[in-house]
């Protein structure tokens, strides 16, 4: 399954680390997972909260477990993040794929225009305004594949490693 739930990216893996120490290790009945998220990190809100813990589940740094988060002990390494981001985010690999298909760098719209198809129907019928959340959600997608390594960013968009 991938997750859809995609935070802005943050400037660093530390502020990554934050979010997820913020979880218990154990599932805590009385445990609010947003609230702690909210009370322990620079986070703003419920909503951001609960995208961001989406978000650690689908790269491996939390699980839930009987409807709470917990923190799991995986590394936040760029490397195994980077394969749970392509695996487990949603449109994450189509982004990559767009890059590797283009012969030039390419800004977050160009990369919107090529993966488009993979926007689901009913989003597209039930948001009036679905292009321009998917255009964000592409930018977001494309940022946090430049902090995981997975892209580089250059002045006239962006590109995939030539070791990749």
């Amino acid at each position: 399954m991938r997750h859809k739930p995609v935070p802005e990216p943050p400037a660093s893996l530390d502020a990554v680390e934050t979010v997820r120490a913020a979880l218990p290790r154990t599932p805590r009945p009385e445990s609010d997972c947003c609230a702690r998220v909210v009370d322990r990190t620079d986070v703003a809100d419920r909503d951001d909260a609960a995208t961001w813990l989406t978000f650690l589940r689908a790269l491996g740094l939390a699980n839930e477990v009987d409807g709470k988060f917990v923190r799991t002990d995986a590394a936040v390494a760029p490397g195994p993040l980077a394969d749970a981001f392509e695996a487990n985010v949603y449109a994450a690999r189509e982004v990559l794929d767009a890059l590797a298909d283009a012969d030039r760098p390419l800004d977050a719209d160009a990369v919107f225009e090529r993966v488009e198809s993979v926007v689901p129907r009913w989003e597209r019928e039930r948001n009036p305004d679905w292009e321009a959340t998917w255009r964000e959600r592409v930018a977001r997608l494309l940022g946090w594949a430049s902090l995981l390594g997975l892209v580089e960013r250059r002045e006239t968009g962006y590109v995939l490693p030539d070791e990749r």
